[in-house]
């Protein structure tokens, strides 16, 4: 199976000065118009102590000149991996734009204030989710995790106010580089990264590179 992207050229005068202006442009353009459902959806790479790898899909739920957040279960594979080896790579897998965006950099937990306000807008079924899923953790059947759910449910009912769970937050992932992938014909596809020079992932200017596809 194959197909041969047609597309606008992608070259350095398109680029905004900061990528995450980029990633913003990009973002806007295929968020409108219904083109990718859930476009927010990032393939979130890690790896435990011994370099062994897992991913899995995550919503990303901000994203600002800081970098870019997503909330988790701190006890899970990816939070205990995150912890343990803070190197994370996501991927932005637009195909139906022929876009992609590859960001690698380090995570570190929010500020537990970051989390509640987070947590306070969710929707009351996913705040008693977040308590009754011990997540990545073997569970003997759906019917007991439904009936976590449920005994929850009815100690807070709807309208009542569900505390955040402690072992429950956000990661904020402060890139170091940032790729974006524009797909053409015959494999001559555009890849331009930025590059954080200077002192490591918290300072210093972006370069940008063009990379072979």
């Amino acid at each position: 199976m194959r197909e041969q992207y047609r597309s606008e050229d992608f070259v350095e005068g398109d680029l905004a000065a900061d990528p995450m202006e980029q990633f913003a442009r990009w973002f806007r353009q295929v968020a409108v118009g219904g083109v990718l459902h859930e476009p927010n959806a990032m393939v979130v790479s890690t790896a435990d102590a011994d370099g062994r790898p897992s991913s899995r899909t995550v919503l990303l739920k901000q994203y600002d000149d800081r970098g870019f957040v997503f909330f988790t279960n701190y006890g899970s594979r990816k939070g205990r991996e995150l912890t343990a080896n803070p190197y994370v790579s996501l991927l932005f897998p637009w195909h139906p734009m022929a876009r992609q965006v590859i960001v690698t950099g380090t995570a570190a937990r929010t500020s537990r204030e970051e989390t509640v306000a987070y947590f306070r807008t969710r929707p009351h079924g996913s705040q008693l989710g977040a308590w009754a899923s011990d997540q990545s953790s073997v569970v003997a059947s759906r019917e007991e995790l439904i009936a976590r759910y449920e005994e929850l449910a009815a100690r807070y009912p709807e309208g009542e106010r569900v505390p955040a769970p402690p072992h429950w937050g956000g990661f904020r992932v402060v890139p170091e580089t940032i790729e974006f992938w524009q797909g053409h014909a015959n494999r001559l596809h555009d890849r331009l990264r930025y590059v954080r020079e200077g002192d490591g992932a918290h300072g210093g200017a972006w370069q940008v590179e063009r990379l072979c596809p």
